[in-house]
């Protein structure tokens, strides 16, 4: 039972850590819209996020690792504690955390070497100036991977490359999202407010990705990331529609999602060459670092230049 009740806290926290910059978007867009569409945005706009995004997209991510369950068989592994299909889950594992474990590491190391941002340590100022080490590092990750995988089973680069793979998509989805809110902020007529929830629904589904990749270190309860994640994305919307200024104000919150995904992305890839690790030492490595980061010195803080 403390087990369970710390993974959800760890799943509650890293989803709303994870979602601080989905939640600064929303807010720029909310507030060129009426008070009746923030009402479903917080309402139907919550029901679309919590149980079609995050219900959803684990089904999909076990169905693509397992097709041999077939649909009735892929669900029943999602959504149930059948004996059996936790024995399937517990047998391609691996899969899914090289998968997931490779999503984070190279939306991590993206973070370090490329994004700007206002640098808490020396060494991300470092890594900045050595942006173009970026896609060095993460081949040299994915060569590593590769011949790992040659020795034991092959299937574990293909998902591997495969996460890479999807964290580029997400990438340009946001990128293009980005540009796409430029241009919104500057119409505000009604008539498009359902393109702009739309448009705010898509977008917290993509970085929604993020969170649940990151949940799989947790744990594989569909249930236990729902009521966790939902719990976490509940509290995030309630604070961009009525205090985002409270979440810009903690400017290394980002920083403690980030380390806390670099360090998860370790574990699952640990875990994939053979480390096991109790129930609750992921939960305790994230919530540790998110902790940290409100900890951080006002004099440490330094914009990357």
């Amino acid at each position: 039972m403390g087990s369970t009740l710390l993974t959800l806290l760890g799943l509650t926290v890293f989803e709303i850590v994870s979602s601080v910059d989905n939640a600064v978007i929303n807010a720029g867009v909310l507030q060129t819209m009426s008070k009746r569409s923030r009402r479903w945005f917080l309402g139907w706009g919550m029901i679309i996020a919590v149980v079609l995004v995050r219900g959803v997209l684990p089904w999909l991510i076990i169905w693509a690792v397992s097709p041999s369950l077939g649909f009735v068989g892929s669900l029943q592994a999602t959504y149930t504690f059948n004996v059996d299909a936790a024995s399937h889950l517990e047998g391609v594992a691996p899969l899914l955390l090289a998968g997931a474990g490779s999503f984070l590491m190279a939306l991590f190391l993206h973070w370090l070497f490329i994004e700007k941002k206002s640098n808490a340590f020396p060494h991300e100022h470092f890594l900045y100036r050595n942006r173009p080490w970026f896609l060095l590092v993460l081949l040299v990750f994915l060569v590593t991977i590769w011949l790992y995988a040659a020795t034991s089973d092959l299937r574990i680069a293909f998902y591997a490359t495969a996460g890479v793979v999807l964290f580029g998509i997400t990438y340009l989805i946001k990128r293009t999202g980005e540009t796409s809110e430029e241009k919104i902020l500057k119409r505000h007529s009604k008539a498009l407010e359902p393109r702009k929830l739309l448009y705010l629904e898509v977008i917290d589904a993509v970085f929604s990705i993020d969170a649940i990749f990151g949940a799989l270190a947790f744990t594989f309860s569909t249930p236990l990331i729902l009521i966790g994640n939902g719990v976490g994305a509940l509290v995030m919307r309630q604070l961009t529609v009525k205090n985002i200024q409270l979440v810009k104000r903690y400017k290394y919150l980002k920083h403690g999602a980030m380390y806390a995904m670099g360090a998860l992305s370790m574990i699952m890839l640990s875990e994939v060459l053979g480390a096991h690790y109790p129930d609750w030492f992921s939960p305790v490595v994230a919530i540790s670092i998110v902790g940290i980061s409100f900890l951080i010195p006002v004099g440490n803080r330094r914009p990357t230049s």
